[in-house]
């Protein structure tokens, strides 16, 4: 059975997450049990990590390190290549750094910070709500059945900025292009909640844990 891990650390959707994981493998044949939990030892027997996350990165990134040996466990574990999914902050916690309010570490997983959104006067902070998803059909396994144009479910007001051509592996449009999946090696992100986004989460989530990078 795959033992599947959504990491407690005092933010994110945990319950909607884990639900939405469950569904996805249910769904997919996938014989899987996923668990909340804010253990590390657990986390680094693990045979997939989700990080969720939601409000500020500096806030995201305390809470995790508060979590004693948490964030040794993700790193050893993924860097051992242990399939990682990041959900909104916990996807902004993959770039190297993040700007809200001050700066702050993230794992450097992929280039690029978090910085603020540059828009438009006539668009609002945060974007809230659905967007459409483009990419380039077959680039990457996370995006298998899916097609541009399939929509997300976004809420942010940072995003990354200055990234690394070839890890962005979807964008999304809102004042112009802005990352909206991520993927370098097993570690993959979505600026977008997965758990929020129906039928296409879903498929993104089963698309993950039959990943195997």
């Amino acid at each position: 059975m795959m033992r599947v891990v959504v990491i407690d650390y005092g933010s994110g959707n945990l319950a909607s997450a884990s639900r939405a994981l469950a569904l996805a493998a249910e769904r997919a044949g996938i014989d899987a049990a996923v668990s909340i939990t804010a253990d590390a030892g657990t986390v680094a027997r693990a045979d997939r990590i989700v990080l969720p996350g939601q409000g500020a990165f500096a806030d995201c990134a305390r809470g995790l390190a508060a979590v004693p040996g948490m964030r040794a466990a993700i790193e050893t574990a993924t860097d051992a290549g242990t399939p990682f999914l990041g959900i909104c902050v916990g996807m902004q916690l993959m770039a190297e750094r993040g700007l809200e309010h001050t700066v702050t570490e993230g794992f450097g997983w992929i280039g690029g910070e978090i910085a603020a959104m540059d828009v438009p006067q006539a668009l609002r902070l945060p974007q809230m709500g659905w967007n459409e998803l483009q990419f380039t059909p077959g680039a990457h396994p996370l995006l298998d059945g899916l097609v541009p144009g399939d929509h997300g479910y976004f809420v942010h007001s940072y995003a990354l900025q200055g990234g690394t051509p070839g890890q962005t592996i979807a964008t999304t449009e809102y004042g112009g292009p802005v990352a909206a999946i991520v993927a370098r090696g097993n570690r993959a992100g979505t600026q977008f909640h997965v758990e929020k986004s129906q039928e296409v989460g879903l498929r993104i989530l089963a698309n993950f844990l039959r990943w195997t990078p």
